[in-house]
Formats: C-alpha cells, structure tokens, sequence
C-alpha cells in the first residue's frame, strides 16, 4: 500500500520529483530517465512506470531552463530506450508466450492479455504505434505482438515510428508548452488530464466490448 501511494505521489508531483532527479543526479539525469521508459516498455512486470507524464514533464522542466540538459539528446536517448523497450519485450513475449500469464506472476493479469489481443485484432500491426498512447496496453503490446505470427522485421518498422512519435509529441508539448503560467500552477491537473486522455481509448473498448456481451 505503501508503495502505491509513493507512487501516485511520484506521478502527480512529477514536476518536482523530477527537478530533485536533475538537481542531484545532474547528467546522470538521462540515464535515469532513459531507464525508466526502457522499463516501462521493456518489461511485463513494470506497466506502472510513468511514460506520457514522464516525457512532458521533462521536457517543461527543460523548456523552463536551468537543467543543463539539452532536448535534443533527451529525445534521441529516450526514443532508443523506448525502440529497445519494446525490442526486449517482443523478444521475452516470443520465448516465454502465454505461459507468462499462468496466474503465478501477480502483476500479470490475464485480462492484461485479453485486451491488448482485442486491440490487434481491430488495429493490427499498427497496434503497437496506436498502444503507445495508453497505458497498459503500451506495455503488453509488444510482448503479444512476440507470442503472434508477426515478424520481426514488420514489428521493428511500427516499433520505431511509435516510438518517435510518442516521445516526439509528449517531450516536445511540454518544451513549449510547460512554461504556460496555467500549466505551472495547475501542473498535477495536466498530468491527471493527460492520464485520462491517455487511458480514454482503452475505457472506450471496455464499454465497447461490455455493450456486445449485453
């Protein structure tokens, strides 16, 4: 419980947990950072990290100034670590398969699975860059596009092109758009806001699905 409530403090309080990082880690900053999205989307395990509120949050902190951090190889390393995540994940869902969702790994759920093999079945390949927009389903994406019949060579093209896009648009709309004396004073109700639009298509084709089986 403990750990939960950390969490959600770490995520709605970003901005300033993430300026502690910077000022005491300093360019260790983007190893830390390049971690983080390398976790989030690299293993199954680990759906709970911050990826979208992460990425605008760095990019605002940076935008403001005073970071001696550069944008520019912030986004390249965090787009390597997002396209390795996803590599990794592709590959463990390609060795281990559905056995990973037996039940004896608590974090893994069966309904996790489920899902994102709905999401494929209406999206296909462009699933993966459709999945890096929600949550969740970001994270097991990957992973059930190992354990199907797509091959590597297609998953690696839809891999790189989300993963420039979603780190692009999230780490570049807080560059610009972070320093907004509206978005500094109200900077929890952005991340809320973007968690929400974040995991509105997955609480849509919830509904969906629900509406079918009625």
């Amino acid at each position: 419980m403990e750990l939960i409530t950390s969490l959600i403090d770490f995520i709605l309080h970003i901005d300033k947990h993430l300026s502690e990082i910077i000022r005491d880690y300093q360019v260790w900053t983007y190893l830390i950072l390049f971690l983080i999205i390398f976790a989030e989307t690299g293993f199954v395990v680990t759906p709970f990290l911050p990826g979208d509120s992460l990425l605008f949050a760095a990019g605002a902190l940076i935008g403001a100034g005073d970071t001696g951090l550069s944008i520019y190889l912030l986004a390249l390393l965090l787009f390597i670590a997002a396209v390795l995540g996803d590599t990794v994940n592709y590959e463990i869902g390609k060795y281990y398969g559905a056995k990973a969702f037996s039940g004896k790994i608590k974090f893994l759920k069966k309904e996790y699975l489920t899902k994102t093999q709905d999401f494929f079945a209406k999206h296909g390949g462009k699933t993966i860059i459709y999945a890096r927009f929600v949550p969740i389903v970001r994270t097991f994406a990957p992973f059930v596009a190992g354990i199907g019949e797509m091959t590597y060579k297609k998953f690696i093209s839809f891999n790189v092109v989300g993963g420039f896009v979603w780190v692009g648009i999230f780490l570049f709309l807080g560059y610009f758009f972070g320093n907004m004396a509206f978005i500094q004073k109200n900077f929890s109700l952005v991340i809320l806001v973007i968690i929400f639009i974040s995991l509105l298509p997955a609480v849509i084709e919830i509904v969906r699905g629900k509406n079918k089986t009625a």
